[in-house]
């Protein structure tokens, strides 16, 4: 009785249960391993260049402000690196930080070390475009220098242009159409070019029915695109639009890095705030019509509204064309209360140091810039 019952009611294998059991911790324990090796070769793989072989130059841009995780989605988009997972990890792991805005021209066949390096030193702040067929303004270009320009790269003449730039009845036509933008300048007293400052720095087509008028429209046109999304923090800032561009012009000429475009825009308003003079070299070069040369003490005393080593103030307006860095900069400076005043540079190391006191600034000078000649 008790031999039938055993058979009809047999005991759970456990033996078996056990197997199965063991055998899906096994291959768990594969696939685990299997999509680690996978996952391992593939980061290694991506540590690499993309494609070794291709040296085509893409055009990247890294707007202000990118997080290391955008970077690297940027440079993946462009098919510059593999993974921008792996690019995010790499130059964290590296302690790679710092990287600036601006226009890049990379290859696939870069490292990954070559291009974090690449982003760390910075790029341009307008694209890299071919100039033929086209003309090319430079950052910290003046109106005497544009005229040049345009003369060389098209069939304008140089004298037509700058006839162009006293023309008050086009000059009042483009202050009705950006009255935000030049009505100060039409106001302002002594200057030389009401557009000065005002011709952006970037790269214009010239077709074969562009007119000069129309070239110069494209030019003012960019300034707008790239100077009304700031026009409410200008406002807020206190300085009119000629005040503005005037400091973001001198920026544009002394500054090297954004870092110390921000710091000197602080010396200057500092300056400003106290009724001291800019003493702006480059304001002295623009007095005198000169571009480049060793000012001496008859320089510093150029009876002309633009010294300002010998007026307070901003002086009439603009010296060149400032880029939207230097713009930036003034909107946004850095160290103001450390209430500096002064400021040289070493120009073979390019580095800037700063001062509250004359007497600081000039043990910087012999400290620092002895070899700058």
């Amino acid at each position: 009785m008790s031999d039938d019952s055993s058979r009809r009611n047999p005991k759970p294998n456990k033996s078996l249960g056990r197997r199965i059991i063991i055998s899906v911790i096994t291959l768990l324990v594969i696939l685990a391993a299997t999509i680690g090796l996978m996952g391992y070769r593939y980061f290694q793989d991506a540590l690499k260049p993309l494609n070794p072989q291709n040296t085509n130059v893409t055009q990247v841009h890294i707007p202000l402000g990118a997080s290391n995780k955008q970077i690297g989605s940027i440079l993946q988009n462009k098919k510059i690196v593999k993974s921008g997972m792996v690019f995010d990890y790499y130059v964290k792991s590296n302690n790679m930080a710092n990287f600036r805005a601006g226009y890049y021209q990379l290859k696939p066949s870069m490292s990954l070390k070559t291009i974090a390096k690449r982003l760390q030193r910075g790029g341009t702040d307008q694209p890299i475009q071919s100039t033929k067929g086209k003309v090319l303004i430079r950052e910290g270009a003046n109106i005497d220098q544009i005229a040049t320009q345009i003369s060389v790269t098209t069939d304008f003449d140089r004298g037509d242009f700058l006839k162009l730039m006293k023309n008050q009845t086009y000059l009042e036509q483009l202050a009705s159409r950006y009255p935000k933008l030049l009505n100060p300048a039409m106001k302002a007293k002594n200057v030389r070019y009401r557009l000065e400052g005002y011709l952006y720095p970037a790269t214009y087509e010239v077709e074969k029915n562009t007119s000069l008028k129309s070239l110069v429209n494209q030019m003012v046109a960019k300034t707008n695109q790239m100077v009304s999304p700031h026009f409410a923090a200008i406002k807020k800032s206190g300085m009119n639009m000629q005040q503005f561009m005037t400091l973001s012009s001198l920026i544009e000429r002394e500054g090297v890095n954004q870092t110390d475009r921000r710091k000197m825009a602080g010396v200057l308003l500092n300056r400003i705030d106290i009724n001291m003079p800019l003493q702006s070299d480059v304001a002295v070069l623009y007095a005198i019509h000169r571009n480049n040369k060793v000012l001496t003490n008859k320089d510093l005393q150029s009876d002309s509204p633009y010294n300002l080593y010998k007026y307070t103030g901003f002086g009439p307006g603009p010296f060149d064309s400032p880029s939207i860095s230097s713009m930036s900069a003034v909107l946004h400076p850095l160290d103001r209360s450390k209430n500096y005043l002064y400021f040289v540079a070493n120009t073979k190391t390019k580095k800037v140091y700063y001062s509250k006191t004359y007497a600081e600034h000039q043990q910087q000078i012999a400290a620092h810039t002895s070899d700058n000649n």
